[in-house]
């Protein structure tokens, strides 16, 4: 039976609610989902009018090192246009840069919406394969341009993440519903994962920021 966390809770990945040694860490699912509260009905609904706007909710994913630290953010290169090219992917898992070039953590693709039943975005992890100098994955989601749109999570509902093990087992899931104490807030560190006596512990976080770039959040793990 998975645990539900309580925001600062940690447990073993390795472990059940019995202290058992059951998980399969070969591949992880960490899995985020969001809701839109429904927009008001009847009719004051009907007089406001207008569709609710869809919500692109962002998982991003920072992989760091001993010091706490993204150690590679990744090279680019200006093409003959101008623009910014990627030679290749650093630590940051996000929608435009979806695989580690390791090969052992991958976004699964960019919901815009939040639409639909349990999981709108996963990022899938092998814990088992990274390389030593990981030692910490920090977890967290965005509102894609949510100052532009005037979107933030006291409007986002059903929010939660969730680890699940490779046959399938969730694990954990923490869940963090939409509140007034979230307004401005475009932005939420979720969870993270780090190594501990040879094995992988999970964390709920919940902070939030008023940003909605997660560049701004990115400062705070890099030299």
């Amino acid at each position: 039976m998975a645990i539900n966390l309580q925001k600062g809770q940690t447990i073993d990945l390795r472990k059940n609610d019995k202290g058992e040694d059951v998980y399969d860490l070969s591949e992880v699912t960490i899995g985020l989902g969001w809701d839109v509260r429904k927009k008001q009905t009847g009719f004051l609904g009907k007089l406001i009018g207008g569709k609710e706007e869809d919500y692109d909710l962002d998982a991003i994913a920072f992989l760091l090192d001993a010091n706490g630290k993204v150690a590679d953010l990744g090279k680019t290169a200006k093409a003959n246009n101008g623009r910014d090219v990627n030679l290749y992917q650093g630590d940051i898992i996000f929608f435009n840069s979806m695989k580690h070039p390791s090969g052992n953590i991958w976004l699964t693709g960019d919901n815009r919406t939040g639409a639909g039943d349990g999981d709108d975005e996963q990022i899938i992890v092998k814990l088992n394969s990274l390389d030593q100098k990981y030692q910490k994955i920090v977890f967290l989601v965005c509102i894609y341009q949510g100052k532009a749109n005037n979107q933030n999570f006291s409007m986002v509902e059903n929010a939660f993440i969730r680890a699940v093990d490779s046959k399938g087992r969730e694990i954990t899931k923490y869940s963090l519903s939409g509140d007034s104490s979230l307004s401005n807030m475009c932005s939420l560190v979720f969870a993270e994962a780090y190594r501990k006596d040879g094995g992988w512990k999970f964390r709920a976080i919940g902070d939030p920021y008023q940003t909605d770039n997660f560049v701004d959040i990115l400062k705070n793990y890099i030299n």
